[in-house]
């Protein structure tokens, strides 16, 4: 499928990731995740290859923290204790990883700030205009503050992230459980609702959730990956389908 071919009317409702998809925070998480695992990995494991950014497209990208965190560190044969949300930056477990992690990316979206894609703007304005429904559907618990940041809160009715899914107890992405609970608090069903995606796991998550539409966007996973994990149109800006 062509990015021309895709016909709005055939759709109720557009769940989107938000870093990478309507933020270039994505950028700012494989910074993050490299300053701590390229740290980490120097200081407790030198014996291991360190870090690369393919890492973060293999083991990372659009996982929850500690699953990626866990993804990542299996990645090198590595198992630390899991410890507990509540653990400090500073310790050494999955847990704390995650925290440290966290802690960067904080330092970094306050330093630096973030503006939304352009085209991304333009989309959604199109879908105003026709009166479409939008989610956000984001893994990371720093969602509500990267829209607030990208001046988007208040184009989103429902917000599903990292908090909303441990308070629900639903399964990250590659499962569809998140994409699904949002299309619920809209009130569309999955075949009238579009995924968009540029992390193969919540593509493989809006395929396994059988959606009507999955939208990948390649800002560096590639179009063949994308397609490979189900994505119907892959796209470089989406701004290709307003």
């Amino acid at each position: 499928m062509k990015s021309s071919d895709v016909t709005w009317d055939d759709y109720d409702a557009v769940l989107f990731d938000l870093d990478g998809v309507l933020t270039p925070t994505a950028d700012v998480h494989m910074r993050a995740w490299e300053r701590l695992f390229r740290d980490y990995l120097a200081s407790a494991h030198p014996e291991v290859p360190g870090y690369t950014t393919q890492d973060y497209f293999a083991h990372i990208d659009g996982k929850p923290r500690y699953d990626g965190v866990r993804s990542m560190l299996a990645s090198r044969g590595i198992e630390l204790a899991e410890g507990t949300p509540e653990d400090d930056p500073s310790q050494d477990t999955v847990s704390g990883l995650g925290n440290r992690k966290n802690a960067v990316f904080a330092q970094i979206l306050h330093d630096e700030g973030v503006q939304p894609y352009a085209g991304s703007v333009r989309l959604l304005d199109a879908l105003a205009a026709r009166g479409t429904k939008v989610a956000v559907v984001s893994s990371s618990r720093n969602a509500p503050a990267v829209l607030e940041a990208a001046g988007l809160a208040d184009r989103f009715e429902v917000v599903v992230d990292g908090s909303v899914a441990a308070r629900e107890s639903l399964q990250g992405k590659p499962s569809p459980e998140t994409f699904l609970y949002a299309a619920d608090q809209l009130e569309v069903p999955k075949e009238r609702a579009v995924v968009v995606e540029d992390a193969l796991s919540g593509v493989a998550a809006g395929r396994a959730g059988d959606f009507g539409l999955v939208v990948g966007v390649d800002r560096g996973a590639g179009e063949q990956a994308l397609l490979g994990q189900g994505a119907d149109v892959v796209v470089r800006d989406l701004e290709e389908l307003v």
